[in-house]
């Protein structure tokens, strides 16, 4: 790119956890994400990973210094009420997330995860 011109690109949110079962079962088993790859400065630190569903990436730390639990994400679905639908076949123990249509147009899914962290899974209604 030349002249100073830039272009901003994705995003990747950090989110904080603190139980790494608490978080395979929210994230991979009930969400249907996979893990890209995961790192520990050595066996017994904190663990810092990558997953992701289609196109969107998370980053999850157990790491202090990284970022305070209780974020929200806005993460955009194509066909969000087949996504509901998987949820509510998974039986998860600790959501049962609805479906919402809010004022500014949107149909939205939020789930909390066990530290906090809100997504809120939306589509253009």
């Amino acid at each position: 790119m030349s002249n100073g011109s830039f272009a901003l690109k994705s995003v990747t949110p950090i989110l904080r956890i603190f139980d790494e079962t608490k978080a395979r079962a929210f994230y991979l088993d009930y969400l249907g994400f996979q893990v890209d790859w995961e790192h520990r400065f050595e066996e017994n630190f904190p663990l810092y990973m990558q997953i992701s569903l289609g196109a969107c990436t998370l980053h999850l730390s157990e790491h202090h210094g990284d970022c305070s639990p209780g974020a929200a994400v806005r993460i955009e679905v194509e066909n969000l009420e087949a996504f509901h639908a998987k949820l509510e076949a998974k039986d998860y123990k600790y959501a049962k997330p609805g479906l919402e249509t809010t004022p500014w147009e949107t149909q939205e899914l939020t789930v909390t995860d066990p530290f906090g962290n809100r997504l809120i899974f939306f589509e253009a209604a």
